[in-house]
């Protein structure tokens, strides 16, 4: 039973940082209708970045308890870069699928090398800090207090986005250019603001998990690609678009990863590949995604 609990328990916290990266995939996706293959690369940036945020913080005398604040506003901050890229992107907006994949994955190379400029090709940790906040028990399990915290603030941010979508007037309008973006336009919604801000938000949530997970995790050069495979992975699951196959997708991917990884490391990636597979076989468009004609 300890060993199930455990493994519930780290399959959780690796679908939250999961969740927190297919969202931004999904809304870029959901609004923009690209498929951002460089989503792993601000993971990455949100890790490496953290790293030194809490390294310069710690040397100004930070108190230990401020490493996850830190984190988030290292994630956030480092999330801006989300604008140039937008400029970029908007290039191929009305283009074919194929020129947004190719656009994407030379942004996820080029990203490679400005990790190894600043940071080396050596991972990085952040010493010390995975246990700063002591340990916790659940269920009759000691598990790092980080590890619910990182879950609640998935839950929270998920709880944040969604109110934002459904109830505000920007969330409505954000909406309207997804479903529709000639009609919007026609109505007066500056679409290219729109999509600045989409792709913007889209880009801290994959560098606000990057920077959350480092305290469990090394930061290292391929951490980029690995998590593109599990990304894609939690979309296709989930169902392209949809922000409850998001959820959903993660958390089947982070439990399965768990599970392999107690039962049969060799497999880990494997098994989410027959999930992947299975879910294709079934249910092409996911299992919340909408069939597209």
């Amino acid at each position: 039973m300890t060993v199930f609990i455990d493994m519930l328990l780290g399959g959780v916290f690796h679908a939250a940082i999961l969740f927190l990266v297919a969202a931004g995939l999904q809304l870029v996706f959901g609004v923009q209708k690209i498929v951002n293959l460089a989503c792993g690369s601000f993971y990455a940036l949100g890790a490496y970045f953290g790293i030194t945020a809490v390294g310069l913080a710690s040397a100004a005398g930070m108190p230990a308890w401020l490493v996850l604040p830190v984190l988030v506003l290292a994630g956030l901050l480092i999330g801006l870069v989300g604008l140039p890229v937008e400029r970029i992107l908007r290039t191929v907006y009305r283009r074919d699928e194929s020129y947004q994949l190719l656009l994407t994955f030379g942004l996820l190379l080029m990203f490679q090398d400005v990790f190894r400029f600043f940071w080396g090709a050596t991972p990085r940790t952040l010493d010390n800090a995975y246990l700063a906040y002591g340990t916790a028990e659940f269920l009759g399990v000691r598990v790092p207090t980080y590890n619910l915290l990182v879950v609640a603030a998935a839950i929270s941010i998920a709880a944040i986005l969604g109110a934002f979508l459904q109830k505000t007037r920007t969330g409505r309008i954000i909406r309207a250019t997804a479903e529709n973006r000639d009609m919007s336009e026609g109505l007066g919604v500056n679409s290219s603001r729109v999509f600045a801000a989409v792709f913007t938000v889209g880009c801290m949530l994959g560098t606000v998990g990057g920077a959350l997970v480092v305290p469990a995790s090394a930061s290292s050069l391929d951490m980029a690609v690995e998590l593109v495979v599990e990304a894609f992975a939690v979309v296709v699951i989930g169902g392209l678009g949809s922000m409850r196959g998001a959820l959903a997708g993660a958390l089947i991917v982070g439990l399965i990863r768990a599970a392999a990884i107690m039962v049969l490391p060799e497999a880990e990636i494997l098994s989410i590949y027959l999930v992947v597979i299975a879910v294709l076989i079934l249910r092409p468009a996911g299992l919340f995604g909408k069939a597209m004609a």
